[in-house]
């Protein structure tokens, strides 16, 4: 909702006779407040309206009688809570400082030419002295504010703000006089400011959004949860484009975006890392420097041990306590959730996602695995060995580690080998080696057998390491593929949809020595999978290929959000379909006039001469037969990438702006954070999304 400010006539330059000249007279009506909550970004305060639902519920909470003290309002799609004694906005889901906030009526023209409102307790002194200047028809009210500036109320239509500027002069002008004159307004609906769109109390689907390197996550260094904020906008702009009907029949609400913050904890005091860094840090180009080590060093922590160890339980951590807070402010919730990584977010996502617990199990194998915990439990550290063999069906081998006095403390130290000497088929081996790496019991370096995380089903396909001999269990990210050694957390929840934007993945997989991505490959608790990208973002990089090495293919394009392929895109392709035209047109031309004499043909035959005539030449059919015309695009090819996407392609690509085709390199950095602010991007999530929901969008854009 936007009010546009009206026509002003400059208080310097009006006359006292025309204050006098105008008719006054006039019922009072009260003033309708509107709540407004304060704000710092990049240094500056600015004040900012409450939607109009939020509003309504404060001014209800204020105008209730109860003690204002024991009243919080949940406010802005229920991210932050109002305490209304205390004027106070609190943050629900992260750490933020408090925000003030305000009842307003009055306000004046700051600075900025941006509306400031007077405090709650001098705006109700103006609204008095407005109310007797209506009643009793007299003007002229001259008012001091607690600040000692001067409100001068010459007319209803006419109010102005005078800040003092020195003392009197030798004339015994006084400040205010000498002070430029600042426009006073009476109620928001007077003012020129955007009140937001209230959001729908319907949560359809949850999304947690992981941000990259360092704490800022674009160009103007906000933080993951400004641009958070700034995705969730977008997103609710475009449902009424989108999805009207849908939301006409009360089949959707809204999608909740919260973001996770690694980083700060990363960099806490707790760790120390970063005195450590500055005690090593050179004392020159110190900006860059400080640019670097709150950066790009994060690259690095994720490839130590010890660092990447802090930044997945911070990350896994994160989004279990804040989607616990969530279940317990909406548990009427029955929706889904979805994760979102960017940069080197998307990296740590694929990682945990990787490791997560197989969802496929089977109630009779979770029983199975639930009856050895529970006798393990019961007898000690170490699990039986007759126990294990029957969880993994083996026990016709009892027998066999009976007679060699083998238990699970030396059953830990046997090699493939050693199982193959005692005649112990391939398969059974396997499944022994298996339990005993991921699912059993080895010994720590004090030689207490200790247990290791269960892993998933033995069932499911490897990322396999290219030309090495061996198979790898990515799940765990052996050495064997460059992935340092540490304990994956579970989520508390499986995800429907993993988004990745801008994401290094497939270099990562690649660096760590992965030359392929077995195609019944899927994340064990996750379905689907989308890796979204800018065409000259210079982090991200395909996945596909890593699937399907036997072929090369484009990615999947977004059309824009407004339908079709954005026009220069269009232009560019007619331009280099109309230059394939010619340089076809060219070459056939080429060899018509290069090639030898034809032959004469034989007279035609009986056959021949029932076929019908058509206006091609003897020698235009030989050319078109051995040159088959490449003007005509195909359909594109059905293309089987794997399961990652559920079967479906998962690589898409966006379409660059005008501006930026002409220097990539230029908007290449920009690329890179584009997506916070991307309409496609959003509309590529809200529709995936949806779709698992069986609701699709108003018109099929995508």
């Amino acid at each position: 909702m936007s009010t546009q400010e009206p026509q002003e006539t400059s208080p310097s330059r009006v006359s006292t006779e025309s204050f006098e000249m105008v008719d006054a007279s006039q019922a009072y009506e009260a003033v309708t407040p509107h709540w407004f909550y304060h704000q710092v970004q990049d240094n500056k305060s600015s004040w900012l309206p409450f939607s109009k639902e939020d509003s309504d519920k404060l001014e209800q909470g204020f105008s209730s009688g109860v003690n204002p003290q024991t009243i919080v309002i949940p406010t802005r799609g229920g991210r932050f809570d109002v305490h209304l004694g205390s004027r106070k906005q609190k943050a629900v889901y992260w750490d933020e400082k408090d925000s003030e906030v305000q009842r307003c009526t009055w306000f004046y023209k700051g600075e900025d030419n941006k509306y400031v409102p007077y405090p709650e307790d001098f705006s109700q002194v103006l609204e008095d002295a407005f109310m007797l200047a209506v009643t009793l028809n007299e003007w002229k009210k001259r008012l001091e504010s607690p600040f000692r500036d001067i409100i001068i109320l010459h007319n209803p239509k006419l109010m102005v703000h005078y800040q003092p500027v020195g003392s009197p002069d030798e004339w015994g002008a006084t400040p205010s006089e000498q002070g430029r004159p600042r426009t006073v307004k009476r109620g928001v609906e007077n003012i020129s400011v955007e009140i937001p769109l209230g959001e729908p109390l319907q949560i359809d689907h949850l999304v947690f959004m992981v941000h990259g390197i360092g704490p800022a996550c674009d160009l103007q260094f906000r933080s993951i949860v400004q641009c958070v904020t700034d995705f969730h906008t977008v997103s609710l702009n475009l449902l009424p484009a989108h999805f009207k009907k849908a939301m006409d029949q009360g089949l959707i609400g809204r999608v909740e975006f919260l973001p996770v913050d690694w980083h700060s904890s990363l960099h806490a005091d707790a760790t120390g890392v970063d005195d450590d860094i500055q005690r090593i840090t050179l004392p020159s180009i110190s900006r860059l420097r400080h640019f670097t080590n709150e950066t790009i060093l994060d690259l690095f922590f994720y490839n130590s041990p010890t660092y990447c160890q802090t930044i997945v339980d911070t990350v896994c951590g994160e989004i279990n306590r804040i989607y616990g807070i969530f279940q317990e402010r909406n548990p009427k919730f029955k929706g889904s959730v979805s994760v979102t990584g960017h940069s080197l977010g998307s990296v740590i996502l694929f990682d945990i996602l990787t490791n997560q617990t197989d969802s496929s199990l089977s109630s009779q194998d979770m029983t199975k695995d639930k009856t050895t915990a529970s006798r393990s439990d019961s007898q000690g550290d170490t699990p039986r060995l007759s126990d294990v063999l029957q969880q993994l069906e083996l026990t016709e081998y009892c027998s066999v580690f009976e007679r060699e006095k083998i238990d699970m403390e030396v059953l830990a130290l046997c090699s493939e080998n050693d199982l193959k000497d005692l005649e112990i088929p391939l398969g059974p081996r396997k499944k022994i080696l298996q339990y005993i790496r991921h699912r059993g019991w080895q010994k720590d370096s004090t030689g207490t057998t200790q247990a290791t995380p269960p892993a998933a089903d033995s069932k499911q396909p490897f990322l396999t390491s290219g030309s090495t001999p061996n198979v790898v269990n990515y799940e765990y990210f052996d050495v064997g593929i460059g992935q340092v050694s540490v304990r994956y957390p579970q989520l508390s929840f499986h995800p429907e949809v993993f988004f990745a934007w801008g994401s290094p993945v497939g270099m990562y997989l690649t660096v760590r020595g992965l030359k392929r991505i077995d195609p019944k490959y899927h994340f064990p608790t996750c379905k689907r999978f989308f890796n979204i990208y800018h065409p000259f973002d210079p982090v991200a990089y395909r996945i596909e290929p890593i699937v399907l090495r036997e072929q090369e293919f484009d990615p999947i394009l977004i059309p824009h959000h407004k339908g079709r392929k954005r026009m220069h895109l269009e232009l560019k392709e007619g331009l280099t379909r109309m230059g394939t035209d010619i340089l076809g047109s060219l070459k056939i031309a080429w060899q018509t006039f290069t090639r030898p004499p034809i032959p004469s043909l034989p007279p035609p035959t009986a056959e021949a001469a029932a076929v019908p005539h058509t206006n091609l030449s003897a020698e235009a059919e030989v050319m078109k037969t051995e040159e088959p015309p490449a003007l005509v695009k195909e359909d594109p090819m059905q293309i089987s990438v794997g399961m990652l996407n559920g079967g479906q392609r998962f690589d898409y690509v966006l379409q660059e702006k005008p501006i930026e085709s002409f220097n990539e390199y230029l908007f290449a950095l920009q690329s890179h954070v584009c997506y916070w602010t991307s309409e496609d991007t959003a509309l590529l999530l809200l529709k995936e999304i949806y779709q698992t929901m069986g609701i699709s969008m108003d018109q099929s854009l995508l």
